[in-house]
């Protein structure tokens, strides 16, 4: 089957029983479970050979595996440490939810530095962050033989026969980057005749008459605006290995220290991206990564993957986020459910308010982070598993771009990227440098393994 790749927080497959997720609309990207979790289950949270006891005089060196990736501790909402990050200055790190986990740290670029990476991105040239609409592309829905009955019945989470326009909207926001609003959908049933009777809801009959292709062709016909992206800007990406600007490697530096993770996961993980947002500018609330299934496969490890996984996803363990500007007006990132009591995917969109929608109702999220130059915040975009590792997705850690309603805003990200699949992502690591085929069986997990130049006691502390 061709690999299909997902936007971030795409989920390709029924989660938790009757509460199918999906992302795509009407006979969009959607995907079948593969009726089970036997086949790769075990390589995601415990790869085989982990647990089994060698002869003392046959261990090998410890593994990053059993040394559990270093996961700061947030204490509580307000809580501050103190971070030692550059010589001669003490940072301030202060907690600002617990779902997600998310830290926020002032000074952490210097004006000089945030002033450099801003000519450095113009230097190389930004590019539009969403295309429009593309005509052409292939159904999904066909490529992986689910009927419209079944497509129908995935979608239709509480089972009562009918498609509500929330139900729809819930997971039809990746679909070519176009941000649907209910009022959007209306005008396609309308479009489409096929909401025969007016009311704003779907039968199985009528959903039938709402093809992929000629939901297409609609938008198509119709046009679509900056302002109906999911994301309105423009960006670029910059590399920081040797060789680049010493700004982009102190940098580069500067996050090792702070996440307290093994330099080879940093090095190993996406360039700086750089974006600029203009007047009107935004990004609709979205996770920078997805759940990992046994049919998903973690884009920056996809050249040791399993080549029948269908899907690819995003895997930020991590985000970082540098504002490198203050914004006159607007702009804030938005986190419309951070500490929540709890998550519920649809409650989201619920009767006219629309919380993923960051150009109407950004001022009722939960928490929201004015954007100021120097200021650096980060969270965590999954869970522990418990053991040390990657576990599930933190879905708390839905988050957004406000409309920036005065000036420009300049902000760069640092997406630091592992594998829940521990084996796949040593397997990763051994190949790209590029260790003799024939210790590769010998060294078959020793692919990572814990840096100790650094020390967690001499960079945080708590206040």
């Amino acid at each position: 089957m061709p690999r299909t790749r997902l936007a971030p927080g795409a989920r390709p497959c029924p989660r938790r029983g009757p509460r199918a997720s999906l992302s795509g609309s009407p006979a969009l990207r959607t995907a079948s479970s593969s009726g089970g979790q036997d086949n790769g289950s075990q390589s995601r949270d415990a790869p085989s050979g982990h647990h089994q006891q060698r002869p003392e005089s046959a261990q090998k060196p410890q593994l990053l595996r059993d040394v559990p990736l270093t996961r700061i501790e947030g204490i509580r909402v307000g809580h501050v440490q103190r971070v030692a990050l550059v010589p001669g200055k003490v940072h301030e790190m202060r907690t600002l939810s617990l779902k997600p986990l998310l830290f926020e740290i002032p000074g952490f670029l210097s004006e000089d530095e945030c002033r450099v990476v801003k000519q450095l991105a113009q230097l190389k040239g930004l590019m539009e962050s969403q295309l429009m609409v593309q005509d052409g592309q292939e159904d999904l829905a066909k490529e992986l033989n689910l009927s419209p009955e079944e497509i129908f019945n995935l979608l239709d989470i509480n089972q009562d026969g009918q498609l509500q326009l929330h139900e729809i909207l819930t997971h039809s926001r990746v679909r070519d980057g176009i941000w649907l609003t209910p009022e959007n959908l209306r005008e396609i049933y309308a479009g489409l005749k096929v909401d025969k009777n007016d009311d704003g809801l779907l039968s199985l009959e009528e959903f039938r008459l709402l093809s992929s292709d000629a939901f297409q062709r609609f938008l198509l016909q119709r046009g679509v605006k900056r302002s109906q992206l999911v994301r309105n800007s423009r960006h670029t990406w910059l590399y920081q290995g040797k060789g680049t600007h010493q700004v982009l490697q102190d940098i580069k530096s500067r996050v090792t220290r702070l996440t307290r993770l093994p330099p080879t996961l940093v090095d190993l993980s996406e360039p700086l991206q750089v974006v600029r947002y203009e007047e009107g500018g935004h990004y609709h609330a979205h996770h920078d990564s997805g759940p990992v299934y046994p049919e998903t496969a973690c884009t920056h490890t996809r050249l040791v993957a399993n080549t029948s996984a269908p899907f690819e996803t995003s895997c930020r363990y991590i985000t970082v986020l540098f504002y490198l500007n203050s914004v006159e007006g607007g702009g804030e990132t938005a986190f419309p459910v951070a500490d929540n009591r709890t998550y519920d995917e649809v409650s989201l969109i619920q009767n006219d308010v629309d919380l993923l929608d960051t150009r109407r109702h950004c001022d009722k999220s939960n928490l929201r982070v004015k954007p100021t130059r120097g200021t650096a915040v980060f969270w965590y975009n999954y869970l522990s598993d418990g053991r040390g590792w990657v576990g599930e997705q933190d879905e708390y850690a839905l988050h957004g771009g406000c409309v920036v309603t005065k000036g420009v805003k300049w902000v760069a990200n640092k997406w630091i990227n592992i594998d829940p699949d521990y084996a796949r992502q040593a397997r990763y690591e051994q190949l790209v440098s590029q260790q003799p085929e024939e210790e590769e069986e010998e060294e078959e997990d020793e692919g990572l393994t814990l840096n100790t130049d650094i020390q967690s006691s001499d960079i945080h502390q708590d206040l």
